[in-house]
């Protein structure tokens, strides 16, 4: 039986689904096979040799049990950690050695008031094999305190009923170490019916118990976490819409006379949507008739990271209706991030547009510089200084002016926007998306034409962009 399935196991390496799904199958046909010879085997029970052949065959229906359930873990999961190789664990098969020895025997003599015990099972209770065997009536003294009414009882219903032995309970051994012992038995029945002797057969099921609880513990852990993970995601997704500008679509300001700003934005979404980041957009109307525009991206994932963000981009808002120049407003941004209890870096552009002489001021740290599209050509504008945010105490921000025409195009954008790429290859896709820009007669149409281009392709993390339109 193990030499089988020890060949499948190495031709099926590594282990997919399919190949454990086929091991599961042959596994089950061979138990079937195993349980009809068993139970096709003839005789009254008075050969030990013939007892000894039924014991083996019911312990390999037990394995076969035993093998049914670890493939249907490995299948299922969650199993042990993968190795450094990168292949899938094989499941793993007893040898035929390891396992007899983990296997004894034993006999009570009823009659006689003997006991015979095989040198496995001395092995198996740790005793010394010089030592007599232990008796029934001595056996529950190495059994631990819970078990020994179990033992009694399966004991007691062998030699008064008649009845089969197959149970598990937990031995002490001289050492102190704990070990689980399962149990198979029957009686031998004397000529008159009455019973004459008990044999049975006993397996240390120690290491198998223990993967069995390192499975169950791994699985409760898991699931665990999956449900703090996905209360989590819940969480920082809610933050996240509850931070962002609630406008995804047409946005023109002021919102009071002559519209001078056509806006859109969008944020996409990492792949599979698990991994909330930091990425932030902004637009906003301030006091004295200027806009605002921002865009940013605090490193990290997660409600923590979504929290931080809420933070800065309260921040930018405040000291930008505080009148708060680009330069300024970065410096004390970077303050504040410094001064956080859990460090972080961060990236950002914070635009002030001034509508009646079409100026645009503008600082950025770490951060890529926006994009100006006119006439069905695009360009980066020139990029003021300033490290990212989080990086050094005390750093300064430069300020870089644009006087911008009607009809231009200005995008913004947060790293990761076009997935694999780095950020002077992102630039050179969006530069070429300039005679598209130039036919657009919308911002909305320009957000859409980004979106359609490199919003299909798998991206692990966020990416904002934003897109203002001057009237």
């Amino acid at each position: 039986m193990p030499s089988h399935l020890s060949a499948d196991r190495s031709a099926a390496q590594p282990p997919g689904r399919g190949s454990v799904d086929a091991l599961i199958s042959q596994a089950r046909r061979l138990k079937g096979d195993v349980d009809a010879v068993r139970r096709d085997a003839h005789g009254d029970g008075s050969d030990p040799q013939e007892r000894w052949q039924r014991a083996l065959y019911d312990l390999a229906l037990h394995q076969l049990t035993d093998l049914d359930a670890h493939l249907g873990q490995l299948r299922d999961g969650p199993g042990p950690p993968p190795p450094a190789d990168g292949t899938k664990p094989a499941p793993a098969v007893t040898r035929p050695g390891s396992l007899l020895s983990r296997v004894g025997s034993a006999e009570w003599n009823l009659l006689t008031d003997e006991a015979s015990w095989s040198g496995e099972l001395y092995q198996i209770l740790g005793r010394d094999p010089a030592a007599p065997p232990l008796s029934l009536d001595e056996l529950p003294s190495v059994v631990v305190d819970e078990d020994r009414a179990m033992l009694t009882a399966m004991v007691t219903d062998c030699l008064i009923d008649a009845r089969h032995i197959d149970g598990e309970f937990r031995i002490v051994r001289p050492d102190g170490e704990v070990r689980a012992v399962h149990m198979m038995g029957e009686p031998v029945l004397d000529t008159d019916g009455s019973t004459s002797s008990m044999w049975a057969v006993l397996r240390d099921v120690s290491e198998l118990r223990r993967s069995q609880k390192a499975v169950s513990e791994t699985r409760d852990s898991l699931q665990r976490h999956q449900h703090r993970a996905q209360t989590e995601h819940r969480l920082a997704v809610e933050l996240q819409e509850a931070v962002l500008p609630p406008w995804r679509g047409l946005l023109r300001l002021p919102h009071q006379g002559p519209e001078t700003l056509d806006l859109a934005a969008r944020c996409l979404p990492s792949a599979a949507g698990a991994l909330i980041g930091g990425d932030w957009y902004d637009a906003l109307e301030l006091p004295d008739g200027q806009t605002l525009l921002s865009v940013g991206d605090l490193t990290g994932h997660g409600v923590a990271v979504a929290s931080g963000m809420a933070t800065l981009l309260g921040a930018v808002r405040g000291m930008a209706m505080a009148g708060t120049a680009p330069g300024q407003l970065m410096s004390w941004l970077n303050q504040l991030l410094d001064a956080t209890v859990q460090p972080a870096l961060g990236s950002a552009v914070c635009c002030r547009y001034q509508p009646a002489t079409r100026t645009l001021t503008w600082a950025q740290a770490g951060h890529p510089a926006p994009l100006l599209f006119r006439d069905g050509t695009g360009r980066r504008l020139r990029t003021p200084g300033g490290v990212l945010l989080g990086a050094t105490s005390g750093a300064v921000y430069e300020q870089a002016e644009e006087t911008l025409e009607p009809g231009d195009l200005l995008l913004l954008h947060t790293d990761g926007l076009v997935p694999g790429h780095t950020v002077a290859q992102t630039v050179n896709r969006l530069l070429d998306l300039a005679p598209r820009f130039g036919r657009a007669r919308t911002a909305q149409e320009c957000v859409r034409t980004v979106v359609n281009e490199f919003g299909g392709t798998e991206r692990e993390d966020d990416a904002c962009v934003l897109v203002a339109r001057v009237l």
